[in-house]
């Protein structure tokens, strides 16, 4: 009875142990304890797992058997049955899962390469992946790294993005962290290597907190920030003091757009006087000051009530078009945003939707939309875009930065935080007419 007990008070002691090393240091836990287990459990279960998902196939292969082969003769007729083994060589069906490479952790959970079989594409996997999500116990399960003949999965034990908790701020020039990634990673926007993106989210879904969290990252960069707020200025108007252009109705668009091509024009000269491909390989001295330009609802850019709006609208579809095709290069990046952007609204809405590479796209009201942002790129992301809930604003899928696409969310970043960053640093903010006219000045004084 005595040595029960002490057995009992062992165990009790190391399950407490336990329980206080999983609360205290979870990420050293996991490597040392919960992942090993994990990686046990998934290779013991996967060839069930596979048949269960329908990813194993039969191969054929040859068996040598024994057959009981009964011997007729006299023999026969005596009490006991005399039977002779003979050998032979069958054909059967063996059931086959993928190969499965090694586990390799991560902080969430761990991924792993699959050798294809003959036949399967990477579409089976992704069709597979939420059965085995659900067979493994897992947040979700993803098909990333698609290489000639093999995948890789991505499993993730909890979903990341209930809470996130991040800073904007990076303190690298044009660089901007507005939230998490579905792998635990920061989302990182950064505009040198990504110039150009589209932001599109029905009301309350995080749209307009992703503005604002851009805005309070920029706010303490030198960079010069333009916006256009058609909705008569409602949205921008409170970060005026970092703004150093605001336009709010069209004819304030055609305006402010004109200046940009102008602007991205005097920047080309100067390049190319210097003998430079782009404003980055200047000299210093003669480097202009980066454009960071936010348009809000950009459906309003180009619709028109009636038949005289048409030549202005034509101009500002031009003048924007211009600004995303030459702008990478002059130091002029966009972020265009919006409720509702479809093929409907015409040509120029698709035109500049392929200038702008980098994609996020919120939980949204219509299909179209989710096409428009993300059909391009992967049929699959446009599905789980459908599929983000409308009480997890903030959520969204985020496309463009490596090449593939991920599930993220926006820190949470008040009005009045954005305003108040905007205050802190209005003496950042440069004059938009000795703005657009620094780079002839420039030219001319070199």
């Amino acid at each position: 009875m005595t040595d029960f007990v002490l057995v009992l008070g062992v165990l009790a002691a190391a399950a407490a142990g336990l329980w206080a090393w999983r609360r205290l240091h979870p990420v050293s836990f996991w490597y040392s304890v919960g992942f090993p287990a994990r990686a046990v459990l998934v290779y013991l279960t996967w060839h069930h797992v596979a048949s269960g998902c329908k990813l194993t196939r039969n191969r054929r292969r040859f068996r040598l058997t024994l057959d009981a082969v009964p011997v007729v003769g006299p023999a026969s007729r005596s009490a006991a049955t005399v039977v002779e083994h003979k050998r032979r060589v069958r054909r059967v069906d063996v059931e086959r899962s993928p190969r499965l490479g090694i586990l390799r952790p991560t902080r969430l959970g761990w991924r792993m390469r699959l050798r294809l079989h003959d036949g399967q594409v990477p579409a089976d996997y992704e069709k597979a992946a939420e059965g085995i999500a659900h067979a493994w116990r897992v947040h979700s399960v993803r098909v990333v790294d698609v290489r000639p003949g093999s995948v890789t999965l991505w499993a993730t034990m909890r979903d990341p993005l209930v809470e996130v908790v991040t800073e904007p701020e990076t303190g690298e020039l044009l660089t901007v962290r507005p939230g998490k990634l579905e792998n635990g990673r920061d989302w990182v926007i950064d505009f040198r290597t990504v110039p150009h993106w589209l932001n599109v989210g029905a009301t309350q879904s995080g749209k307009s907190n992703l503005a604002n969290a851009l805005l309070k990252g920029l706010a303490p960069q030198p960079v010069a920030l333009a916006g256009f707020d058609l909705k008569g200025g409602v949205e921008f108007t409170p970060y005026a003091p970092r703004l150093s252009a605001l336009a709010t109705t069209r004819k304030e668009s055609v305006d402010l757009l004109t200046d940009l091509v102008g602007e991205v024009e005097n920047r080309m000269a100067t390049c190319r006087a210097h003998g430079a491909r782009n404003v980055w390989t200047l000299p210093e001295g003669l480097r202009p000051m980066p454009i960071v330009v936010l348009v809000d609802e950009v459906a309003e850019l180009f619709l028109m009530a009636d038949k005289s709006e048409k030549d202005e609208v034509a101009k500002t579809a031009t003048a924007l078009l211009r600004v995303a095709q030459l702008g990478r290069a002059f130091a002029v990046y966009l972020v265009v945003c919006g409720q509702r952007v479809g093929s409907d609204l015409g040509p120029g809405v698709t035109a500049l939707r392929a200038q702008l590479s980098g994609r996020v796209c919120h939980r949204v009201n219509d299909p179209e939309t989710a096409n428009m942002a993300l059909g391009d790129l992967d049929p699959a992301a446009v599905d789980t875009a459908r599929a983000i809930a409308a009480e997890t604003p903030g959520v969204c899928i985020v496309a463009g930065q490596d090449g593939s696409w991920h599930r993220a969310r926006s820190v949470f970043v008040s009005e009045q935080s954005a305003e108040q960053a905007a205050r802190d640093f209005s003496h950042l903010t440069p004059e938009w007419d000795a703005l657009i006219g620094s780079v002839p000045a420039l030219d001319s004084a070199a």
